[in-house]
């Protein structure tokens, strides 16, 4: 069903469990999905002995694309215009993400109906690992 701007309001948001206990094979996966092949993501000894991280942790673009999920679930597939995010803390495998949409305006230009959301995803610590916003088209 077609989200409705008459139907929504600012200060709405929408929650949307995207991970349960991230995978280290989820991130690996996420490697050859992306190209990105980076040893920080999938070389446990590298990324501990060498870098001096705890662990691997997910690609900041794999946190992105599971906001994504969530805010396609929300508004509808091909309705998104605009989409950006900020990472501000790492994933980690493990990690339970819950992102989430607040309406921040609703607007009408050139006779069609947008949304402006504000996003956050955080893991089961509430600690945030991604912030951003998005504009979807809506029917009136």
């Amino acid at each position: 069903m077609a989200l409705k701007a008459s139907q929504l309001r600012v200060g709405d948001a929408h929650v949307e469990r995207v991970v349960e206990n991230l995978s280290r094979t989820e991130i690996v996966m996420y490697c050859g999905a992306s190209g990105d092949y980076n040893p920080l993501h999938a070389d446990e000894v590298y990324t501990t002995k060498v870098a001096g991280y705890p662990s691997v942790f997910a690609h900041g673009m794999l946190t992105m694309g599971l906001t994504g999920k969530m805010l396609t679930n929300y508004v509808g597939a091909g309705r998104l215009t605009k989409f950006g995010v900020r990472f501000t803390n790492q994933v980690w495998p493990g990690d339970d993400l819950d992102a989430k949409a607040t309406v921040a305006a609703i607007r009408e230009e050139s006779g069609q109906h947008y949304v402006d959301l504000t996003l956050s995803t955080t893991n089961q610590d509430g600690k945030e690992v991604v912030t951003g916003s998005a504009t979807a088209r809506v029917d009136p």
